[in-house]
């Protein structure tokens, strides 16, 4: 019988360490085989202790990663049936949820995440875009808005932030919000991009084409920023650029540029 209980507690051990091995390399890397390698090290830690919220959790991230949402989101649930405190559980549930395109269950989730850790200034951030995608610009703003405030150092509120803005036709807070994301990050392209966007529509032309540039400099298959670079060129009275960008955003798959050459018969 002692023989047999320390096999047991060597067995445990070896999980133990394989585990934190698992989430070591999970955080280090997000490719698949090391996510399925992490889910077959949780499917042991739970045959072993089956009451252990924390293992669905992580079980349930290393699905996300894979793509598997919907096991994601039994393990989350699992979770918080074993600890309904769980606020990450909420949180990453939430996260699911919103990828899976149900957004009213994503805010209900990021609701009891945030009365659990009324600190998290992801869960504001992300119930923020809960609420954009919704039409709520208001309380999108209002929560983005937390966000900054729990973590003043975070380019992603400010990006979102401008977003809601310059959906809601504030555009010169709108570049003010992009201005703040692109100091905190300065490799964030879509700040880049929307940024742009924002400057072509109050007319600020050359900071436009600028914008554009940078995104483009930043991630070089990215369609829209050659097409609107391309009017921006348009706008400012130089065709030859504009054609140009044009045949380099049809290459790139966009239809509508594919489209308006073809029109004209510009191959």
């Amino acid at each position: 019988m002692a023989t047999n209980r320390a096999k047991l507690v060597l067995a445990v051990i070896g999980l133990i360490v394989s585990l934190l091995l698992a989430t070591i390399a999970f955080a280090e890397s997000n490719s698949a085989p090391e996510n399925q390698q992490t889910i077959n090290d949780y499917n042991k830690a739970i045959e072993l202790n089956p009451k252990d919220a924390t293992a669905y959790v992580n079980r349930g991230i290393a699905y996300k990663a894979l793509g598997n949402y919907h096991e994601a989101i039994n393990d989350y649930t699992k979770a918080i049936e074993l600890d309904p405190k769980d606020a990450d559980a909420y949180y990453n549930r939430g996260i699911a949820y919103k990828v899976l395109g149900n957004f009213k269950q994503a805010i209900n989730d990021y609701n009891k995440a945030i009365e659990l850790d009324p600190k998290d200034a992801d869960a504001y951030r992300n119930r923020g875009i809960a609420y954009k995608v919704l039409g709520n610009y208001q309380q999108a703003i209002t929560d983005y808005n937390k966000a900054i405030e729990l973590n003043p150092e975070g380019a992603d509120a400010y990006y979102n932030r401008g977003n809601v803005y310059k959906a809601s036709g504030n555009l010169e807070q709108a570049i003010t919000d992009y201005n703040k994301a692109i100091e905190l990050d300065p490799k964030d392209a879509d700040a880049y991009y929307n940024r742009g966007v924002a400057n072509q529509a109050v007319g600020n032309l050359e900071h436009a084409i600028s914008d554009y540039s940078k995104a483009i400099e930043l991630d070089p298959k990215d369609a829209d920023a050659y097409y609107n670079r391309g009017y921006a060129y348009q706008k400012s009275g130089n065709n030859d650029m504009f054609i140009q960008n044009l045949k380099m955003a049809a290459k790139l798959g966009d239809k509508k540029a594919q489209d308006y050459l073809h029109s004209k018969g510009i191959e």
